[in-house]
This record gives structure tokens, sequence and C-alpha cells, in this order.
């Protein structure tokens, strides 16, 4: 899905970009961005069958994404 590819480089820029203080705030922008961008780019297709169900595994794999990322990430902010 291009929004995982998307909270991946979100995540990668975080863990190189951010102050080691900041990655939790910058890790739930990352989601809410990729939650948001999810709502626009399904709405915009012009099916609407399966739509909860594509929303849900787009949403919930960006979920897992960023929690393996905080996890690498969290003992690092320590």
């Amino acid at each position: 899905m291009p929004i995982w590819v998307l909270v991946i480089v979100g995540v990668v820029l975080v863990g190189l970009l951010a102050p080691a203080a900041g990655y939790f705030r910058w890790l739930t922008i990352v989601l809410a961005g990729a939650t948001i961008l999810t709502f626009i780019v399904q709405l915009a297709l012009p099916t609407k069958k399966g739509l909860v169900l594509r929303m849900m595994a787009s949403v919930g794999g960006s979920v897992v994404l960023v929690a393996i990322a905080t996890a690498i990430l969290g003992p690092l902010s320590a």
C-alpha cells in the first residue's frame, strides 16, 4: 500500500532528523498524517465497495509500522 511506504519514509526521517526527546511527538504526527491521507486517498477512489476494509488495512498497517518504529526509537529517547 502506498500509505505504508510514506509511513516508512516518515519514521525513517523522524529517526534521522528529530531530536531524541521529540521522537514520540513526531511519530504521533506521522501516524495522524497517514490516517488523514488514507481518508483522502480512499474517498478519492471511484469504487466505494470495500472502503471500510481498505481503510482498516491501511490504518492498521500504519499503526503496526509506527509501533515497530516506537519500539526501536523508544529506548534511544531515554
